[in-house]
């Protein structure tokens, strides 16, 4: 049987001063994102997320 550990994670986003949004997960330090919408931004920090965490599990690093 194979488990499956499910994390949530907070995303801030902050008003780019070009236009858009930027998207920022504080817990994940580098973990940072931006596109032209609200909803595109946290879309894209799903996906920084999840590449953001595999990298830390191939090193060996704590996931938090």
């Amino acid at each position: 049987m194979k488990f499956m550990m499910i994390r949530t994670y907070k995303v801030m986003l902050q008003k780019a001063k070009e236009g858009g949004f930027t998207a920022l997960v504080p817990s994940l330090p580098g973990c940072i994102t931006e596109d032209h919408t609200v909803e595109e931004a946290i879309s894209m920090a799903r996906e920084a997320i999840e590449l953001c965490v595999e990298k830390l599990k191939s090193r060996g690093e704590a996931v938090l």
